[in-house]
């Protein structure tokens, strides 16, 4: 999701509970390590198996600056830090082609890219046990397209889902999700996109559709699938 993505925003609170509730399920999370929706993910994750009441006051600190140009964004990370220690793990990939933004904080393990376009292929390689895309502009939409491929032509040997956060603004406003619907409805990788509004409803449809192994045209083994 997008990096400008206000601390303030309603989709930075649901980004953080999601991937809350993907870590306490068992998945490790992975965000592209920069501010944004990029921080509420490796955020939600350190407070995986801490309380909602823990994190959303972890949200009311880091409220205080809102966006990464403020003064004071590192420091109200470093306040939520030393307030609640010892949180959940996760990994940050952030980039240094993009100098202007901060790394987040909140990751137990970064890896840091000089090479963007590597390091975007890398994620979505990296992420089979699915990717949630929160709302978010050119280059959230260039690694749906991404992810979508590698689905296609099965890049790593499994179909994994793709789940879009926020009905609106992945069917309104950037009208995407209609569209990778019908680019993927002939092949395998079709019935593994889903949309939703509530965290619920997002962290369930990653649990209810698992990676499965196909071969490398896309082709479902048929010791898995085939009746």
């Amino acid at each position: 999701g997008g990096h400008g993505t206000l601390r303030t925003d309603e989709f930075y609170t649901k980004t953080a509970m999601t991937a809350k509730l993907v870590a306490e399920a068992g998945y490790f999370v992975v965000s592209g390590g920069g501010p944004g929706i990029m921080e509420a993910t490796n955020l939600g994750a350190y407070f995986a198996k801490k309380s909602n009441k823990k994190l959303l006051d972890a949200i009311d600190i880091l409220k205080k600056a809102p966006h990464f140009t403020h003064k004071k964004f590192h420091q109200q990370s470093i306040e939520v830090l030393e307030k609640y220690p010892k949180g959940g793990e996760s990994l940050a990939i952030p980039t240094w082609f993009y100098g202007h933004e901060p790394s987040n904080l909140f990751a137990s393990h970064i890896a840091k890219y000089f090479s963007n376009s590597v390091r975007e292929e890398g994620l979505i390689t990296l992420a089979v046990g699915g990717i949630v895309f929160a709302p978010g502009n050119a280059g959230t939409i260039q690694e749906i397209f991404q992810d979508a491929a590698q689905n296609r032509y099965a890049t790593t040997g499994k179909i994994s889902p793709m789940i879009f956060l926020d009905k609106d603004y992945w069917t309104a406003e950037k009208p995407i999700y209609e569209v990778m619907k019908k680019l993927a409805t002939p092949y395998d990788y079709g019935k593994m996109i889903g949309i939703a509004d509530e965290v619920d409803e997002v962290v369930a449809f990653i649990k209810n559709n698992p990676p499965f192994e196909t071969d490398k045209d896309g082709f479902v083994f048929c010791d898995f699938f085939c009746k």
